[in-house]
């Protein structure tokens, strides 16, 4: 088991990771930092402002990168009849949800961590805010993963799914990213705390409704 479970989480990330020409773990990096050029811009040179905000608007940034490769996270699988050759040998839906997520938390959470230092430079954060930003996308990123990978199966097979997923994603990521962001003001520690919570209640759920979707969407 532990061989098979190796083997997923091992082509998982070769496709999240590289990504073809749906620009791989490149992409969302490229659009945190994009975000991240943009904001001081459109805000103009108020040093004071950008470091009050900064923080926040790493947030939002990583949300909507996190949102970018939904579209290739379960439904080319289902409609390859992966997951029917994947039951036939033993290995549960719930088993390559579970993998999927570790995977996509993989090949977005820790280069949009990296892609958050120089991110912080340009938006003139101190050395004890991004401390706090990074502390937080540890214990947000992975909840972030399991959500999205969660509403990709629930809206696998559907109509303008990709386009869903991500209006689905947005507003039920809204605590984790209230969390992550209240982190940064009065009582941070309490605000990371409430952010890994939240980020492990969406990783407990993910496997199982995950699961019963892509079952659901085989059906």
């Amino acid at each position: 088991m532990i061989g098979r479970i190796g083997a997923l989480l091992k082509r998982d990330l070769a496709r999240l990771m590289l990504g073809g020409r749906g620009g791989g773990a490149v992409l969302p990096v490229l659009f945190f930092l994009s975000v991240a050029m943009l904001y001081p811009f459109a805000v103009g040179p108020d040093a004071p402002l950008l470091a009050r905000t900064g923080g926040g608007v790493i947030w939002v940034a990583a949300l909507l990168a996190a949102i970018l490769p939904l579209d290739r996270l379960v439904e080319p699988d289902i409609d390859m009849g992966l997951f029917d050759q994947w039951a036939l040998r033993g290995i549960s839906e719930e088993l390559v949800i579970a993998v999927r997520v570790l995977a996509h938390w993989l090949s977005f959470g820790p280069p949009l961590m990296l892609a958050a230092l120089p991110a912080s430079a340009l938006l003139g954060l101190n050395g004890n805010t991004l401390r706090i930003v990074e502390t937080g996308l540890l214990a947000g990123t992975p909840g972030l993963a399991a959500l999205g990978v969660t509403v990709a199966a629930l809206t696998a097979g559907l109509r303008g799914g990709a386009a869903l997923s991500g209006l689905l994603v947005i507003p039920m990521a809204v605590p984790i990213l209230i969390f992550g962001a209240g982190s940064l003001g009065m009582g941070g520690e309490s605000g990371l705390a409430l952010t890994g919570a939240a980020s492990l209640v969406l990783l407990a759920i993910a496997p199982f409704a995950g699961g019963a979707a892509v079952r659901a969407a085989r059906g």
